[in-house]
């Protein structure tokens, strides 16, 4: 079969499509026929060697994947469709995944959604629900706000009951994260005031940060009293931010680290409880992913070199069959 494996930890560059043996499968898991795998920030890291995890090369990539089940195995049938997460591997015609990874997809969603939907929904409700204890009513800073996490997160807070603020660099990735639903947009360059006069001074009450580096201090700045800056990721390459904790202290305000993959991953069950209290946002239409382009699995490592040089908008999708 066909897969975008990893040859040398050198980037995009090192990015192969090429054959390899199918799996078998076995007790406990799901064999898929995949149709669509989504393009996500580890992907990147895992091709440059940065990230915490270290397969040994060559390793297929592909956190991400929509397809058909190939056999009955546990509750799932063959020929249902399916959406699913790994840790890597699913950039393949075929992948075997563990029955606790797989989800049953809504008809209303395409293979391509379906491959936009696991790791970064799953992570906003993570973030927003799990540790920001968001309540209905409050207002939520998004940085990166055009990007898959971004996008999720909006949509995400805006099931939850939400105001959303994005944060965008550019003209057309605010337009972009308006249409994914942000109810305000604010330019990157001078965020924090442009929040504090649509809060009228007050401040949000939540904060998600993708970014990390220079915008950290000024979404402290932006906090509401007992707002709470959800640490998610550090996309800007500007280096991890430090916190002077008088900060907190004065303003009643925390910083919270929000690792969705390492929680997930420790606690049995977890991604299909997660799962679940997604369905009823994705029935209600709040929740749809947006895909900022689509790329045939010859081109993965094309979809890893826009990622990194930020062209990416909402989910990037390779089409597999």
């Amino acid at each position: 079969m066909l897969a975008a494996q990893v040859m040398r930890t050198t980037g995009p560059d090192g990015v192969e499509t090429r054959e390899i043996d199918g799996p078998v499968g076995g007790p406990g898991q799901v064999l898929i026929d995949v149709h669509s795998v989504g393009v996500a920030f580890p992907d990147l890291l895992l091709s440059k060697g940065l990230y915490q995890l270290k397969p040994e090369l060559p390793f297929t990539l592909g956190a991400d994947l929509a397809g058909v089940v190939v056999a009955d195995a546990g509750e799932f049938r063959a020929g249902q469709r399916v959406a699913a997460v790994m840790p890597y591997g699913g950039a393949a015609t075929r992948v075997a995944v563990p029955l606790g990874s797989v989800f049953a997809l809504p008809d209303s969603m395409s293979f391509d959604e379906g491959a936009a939907l696991p790791m970064n929904y799953l992570t906003a409700e993570f973030v927003l629900q799990e540790r920001a204890g968001l309540r209905p009513g409050e207002t939520v800073l998004v940085h990166g706000a055009a990007g898959g996490v971004g996008t999720a997160t909006i949509q995400v807070a805006k099931a939850l009951g939400a105001r959303t603020i994005a944060v965008t660099s550019t003209e057309g990735k605010g337009l972009f994260a308006k249409a994914a639903g942000a109810d305000d947009v604010v330019s990157l360059d001078g965020f924090k005031d442009a929040v504090l006069d649509l809060t009228g001074g007050r401040g949000v009450d939540v904060v998600v940060d993708v970014v990390g580096g220079d915008v950290f201090t000024d979404s402290l700045r932006a906090l509401a009293s007992q707002g709470r800056l959800m640490v998610v990721g550090f996309a800007s390459g500007q280096g991890i931010p430090e916190v002077r904790v008088n900060r907190l202290l004065l303003n009643n305000v925390d910083v919270r680290g929000a690792g969705w993959g390492a929680h997930a991953m420790t606690h049995p069950g977890y991604f299909a409880e997660q799962w679940a209290r997604l369905l009823p946002m994705i029935e209600s239409g709040v929740v749809r992913p947006p895909i900022g382009a689509t790329y045939d699995l010859a081109d993965y490592a094309r979809a890893l070199i826009d990622l990194d040089e930020r062209r990416a908008l909402g989910k990037l999708v390779v089409h597999v069959r």
